[in-house]
């Protein structure tokens, strides 16, 4: 079984975000990267079943990004359990999830990957498409949302969150592409010996390619502004009702 587990690095919530000085993107240079939360959710999945079938299965860690910022995280997969990585060197900040999902495809497509884990989505940007998005292109069975797994007679049974506290199994046939739900398990912590035989693992270093024909970028960003203000509203009920709903259409436009 080969499994690949998409990772991504993110700001931490502790980082002091600043927009830099094109007006359209994070200033990354005062930002702490770490791994996305359902993304080592995932990674421990990928490690469990290679445990159960206890034969030559093989993890590797997948991450896209520059060197700065990912280093550090795919470090951490590696030392958590991971036999190898694939960086995918891409210094370009692509917020499209189609061209994100083409860009790994491209890397993907060739290793013949059995299974392929992500996170349901990343804390940054949360597009959540990612995973579905490569399933599509490789020809993969998809699944999204998975709270649980079970492989069985060749095949992987996922069992998936719907709404209203509804759950629903899905059978998959191999190749196929899920993503995973955060809370599925426990993610482990790299141990001592994982983090010295990290060290030794072999990391394939490709570059990205831009598909140039990113449908979505951002045209300027902000940060939002931390104020307070506090309006006393009197008169009759007409007058109230009729000023709130001023407040909540032109002033705080939420309706």
């Amino acid at each position: 079984m080969k499994i690949a587990v998409l990772t991504k690095a993110i700001p931490s919530y502790e980082s002091s975000i600043r927009v830099d000085s094109s007006g359209s993107w994070i200033d990354e240079s005062v930002v702490n990267f770490v791994v996305n939360e359902s993304d080592s959710y995932a990674l421990e999945e990928a490690l469990q079943i290679k445990e159960q079938l206890n034969d030559d299965s093989e993890v590797v860690v997948v991450i896209m990004g520059n060197e700065n910022n990912t280093s550090k995280v795919l470090k951490d997969g590696l030392a958590k359990g991971a036999d190898r990585g694939i960086f995918i060197n891409n210094e370009n900040i692509d917020t499209d999830p189609l061209s994100i999902a083409k860009l790994f495809s491209e890397h993907l497509k060739e290793e013949s990957f059995d299974l392929i884990f992500s996170g349901l989505q990343s804390d940054d940007l949360g597009s959540g498409q990612t995973g579905v998005l490569i399933g599509e292109l490789l020809g993969m069975s998809t699944a999204t949302l998975g709270i649980e797994t079970k492989m069985e007679d060749g095949k992987i049974k996922v069992k998936r969150e719907l709404e209203s506290g509804w759950f629903q199994w899905v059978t998959l046939p191999f190749p196929a592409s899920i993503s995973i739900q955060s809370g599925i398990n426990e993610p482990r912590y790299p141990s001592l010996k994982g983090i010295m035989g990290a060290k030794r693992k072999d990391v394939k270093s490709v570059s990205a390619s831009s598909s140039g024909d990113n449908k979505q970028k951002f045209i300027e960003l902000f940060i939002p502004k931390t104020e307070k203000v506090t309006e006393r509203i009197e008169g009759d009920v007409d007058s109230i009702v009729a000023r709130m709903l001023d407040i909540l259409k032109n002033t705080l436009k939420v309706i």
